[in-house]
């Protein structure tokens, strides 16, 4: 298992959350320049082709470069009199073509000068007291194929993208979160500083899949030493290495290899088992796995009688799980915790 690198003071600056824009910078600056060009462009050529109603008092040849010339000072609204307009279609032209393109071109630099200095600093700004006013939102540590999948199936069950917080080394594996709309920080999750830059302990739940059991169980126990009541949900690969999981502090550990094991006995003593569990296991199902807390007026009442009208299967007791079958779940007690199936938004309600 790899060890922890340096100090907790040592200091280290990583990159802040982020969120993806609509369109790329470059992308931004690349349309705004080429907007400029080409208005410029055509004031060129209406120019040139009215060449004959300019005078140019140095020469008196209006060339191609004084075309040129004289369009750039009467769009920056310089003019220094050397060359001007002298018939009443070339002063037309100015007052109703080229006035409008040079609060236009005025614009789009103006535009320019605020997307990318005053724009871009008022969202650094904001996303730096978004870091840090962080709270009850879930962090994503990893987002290799099991934390690309969670993050997907969340949003999928209403949680919104922007209460997700990606960590992750890999700006190409970032680049995908950013764009479904997720908060992300290019940074490694072993370390102390990078969780408390997402507010760790005021989250509301942490999923690890680092790619690598070592390195999860590390996260685990890093995250777990800063938000000792914090949910934290990992996945791990080797069976020896679920105990090692909880003992650092997982809440929940997710045995992949083992679920599609699961799947793979059930095609084989049941047609329609692995389907059925799949079915729970994803919100595009017909029917989905709820758990809650018992209502005040569900109290005293059987599993059996829930009043969302879903199946109850298991209730957890002070720690203890208890199925529909056994005489404890004929009375539920406050504080109870119910897992029960429902219909899902995809499901009709029969057969399930």
């Amino acid at each position: 298992m790899p060890t922890k690198k340096g100090h907790p003071s040592t200091k280290r600056r990583f990159k802040p959350l982020r969120r993806a824009v609509k369109i790329p910078v470059w992308g931004d600056l690349g349309i705004r320049l080429t907007l400029a060009l080409g208005l410029i462009g055509l004031v060129v050529a209406i120019h040139w082709f009215d060449r004959g109603g300019l005078v140019d008092n140095v020469d008196g040849d209006v060339s191609l470069l004084d075309i040129i010339y004289f369009t750039m000072i009467s769009i920056t609204t310089t003019g220094f009199g050397d060359i001007a307009p002298v018939t009443d279609r070339a002063r037309l032209i100015e007052a109703v073509i080229v006035t409008p393109v040079r609060f236009a071109v005025l614009f789009i630099f103006v535009g320019t000068a605020y997307n990318f200095i005053i724009k871009r600093s008022w969202e650094k700004w904001r996303m730096t007291r978004i870091q840090e006013n962080l709270e009850d939102h879930i962090v994503v540590l990893g987002y290799g194929i099991s934390g690309s999948e969670s993050v997907n199936e969340l949003i999928e069950r209403g949680t919104e993208a922007s209460n997700i917080v990606v960590v992750d080394p890999s700006e190409e594996r970032l680049t995908e979160a950013e764009n479904l709309g997720c908060n992300v920080m290019a940074a490694d999750a072993t370390r102390d500083q990078t969780l408390q830059a997402v507010r760790i302990a005021k989250a509301q739940n942490v999923l690890v899949s680092a790619g690598r059991d070592d390195t999860s169980i590390l996260i685990v126990l890093t995250v777990r030493a800063l938000a000792p009541h914090v949910p934290i949900s990992v996945v791990v690969r080797a069976d020896d290495n679920e105990s090692l999981a909880r003992q650092a502090g997982a809440n929940n550990v997710i045995n992949p290899v083992r679920f599609t094991g699961l799947l793979l006995a059930g095609s084989a003593t049941g047609t329609h088992i692995s389907e059925y569990l799949a079915d729970l296991a994803s919100v595009t199902g017909r029917v989905q796995l709820v758990e809650r807390e018992v209502t005040e007026e569900e109290c005293g009442q059987s599993i059996h009688q829930l009043e969302t009208g879903g199946v109850g299967l298991r209730v957890y007791r002070q720690g203890k799980a208890i199925g529909y079958w056994e005489k404890e779940c004929e009375c539920l007690l406050p504080g109870d915790i119910v897992v029960e199936i429902r219909p899902s938004e995809n499901g009709n309600g029969n057969g399930d």
